[in-house]
């Protein structure tokens, strides 16, 4: 008789013990899945989209006049484009200088100049991904 009771009771432990650690999985995966909205949602990208038609640029907070010209420079690693005084930043793109030829890598770490916004954007367009 007291091994009836021993299995019983070993089955009822095993039982319970299979119940708590159901509950326990089901409720770590849906605060997991919470935890991960929310930084979902607090890390959404807040800047623009950037379509097939633009070039590959970022607009900075210099203005260009119609006569003006530009200068391609090295920064970080990266083509920016400056105003003629050198030292306003036009646009800062995403084009890297090291997937540039050698030549135009070098133009460029020298300022590379350019007559106008016609010259500037078929550059940026031929360069960029």
């Amino acid at each position: 008789m007291r091994t009836k009771y021993s299995i019983g009771f070993f089955a009822v432990m095993i039982i319970a013990l299979t119940l708590v650690t159901g509950a326990y999985q089901l409720s770590y995966r849906q605060a997991k899945e919470r935890s991960e909205m929310k930084v979902a949602e607090e890390t959404k990208p807040q800047e623009p989209v950037v379509t097939a038609q633009e070039p590959a640029t970022v607009a900075a907070d210099g203005q260009a006049l119609k006569e003006d010209c530009y200068y391609l420079m090295e920064v970080n690693g990266y083509v920016v484009v400056y105003l003629s005084d050198k030292k306003t930043p036009y646009e800062y793109t995403d084009i890297k200088c090291d997937g540039l030829p050698s030549e135009m890598q070098e133009e460029i770490r020298n300022g590379k100049y350019m007559e106008d916004a016609k010259t500037l954007y078929g550059f940026l367009e031929n360069y960029s991904s």
